[in-house]
């Protein structure tokens, strides 16, 4: 019998089926999202059906591959019940708590509020007066 050439067989179609999947196995080796612990694998089937008279043969061929999962991704989410409605509900939170506000969606905050009846700089906690003493004038003298 003479020998069949896989980079031959069914035109060169078997030998592109096996580089896609080899593309495909090490892409899902390199993926970060993936296990690096798992097994990878390229499987290639030829499944012969002949005729009754044994003198023909159907071949089949075909590429399979087995990669690995894709991790899940976790998230948190606070579940309760609206005790004024009734309703259920369920919130993402990631890394802030529910009916917590964030810095990112607080209201803007004015430069100067009025405590007590003296201006205070918002940015600083500084009350502001009038009266400023200039020590480097007194060093000076």
């Amino acid at each position: 019998m003479d020998k069949v050439k896989l980079n031959e067989l069914t035109g060169g179609a078997l030998q592109e089926k096996f580089d896609q999947a080899l593309e495909t196995v090490v892409a899902n080796m390199q993926d970060p999202n993936t296990p690096w612990k798992n097994r990878r694998a390229i499987t290639i089937r030829l499944t012969f059906e002949q005729n009754e008279d044994r003198d023909d043969a159907t071949v089949n061929v075909s590429v399979d591959t087995k990669t690995a999962p894709v991790k899940p991704i976790a998230t948190r989410m606070a579940i309760g019940m609206d005790l004024e409605t009734g309703k259920v509900y369920a919130e993402e939170y990631g890394s802030q708590i529910r009916g917590q506000m964030s810095f990112t969606t607080s209201p803007q905050v004015p430069s100067e509020l009025l405590i007590d009846g003296k201006v205070v700089d918002t940015s600083t906690g500084e009350i502001k007066t009038e009266n400023v003493v200039d020590f480097r004038a007194a060093r000076e003298a």
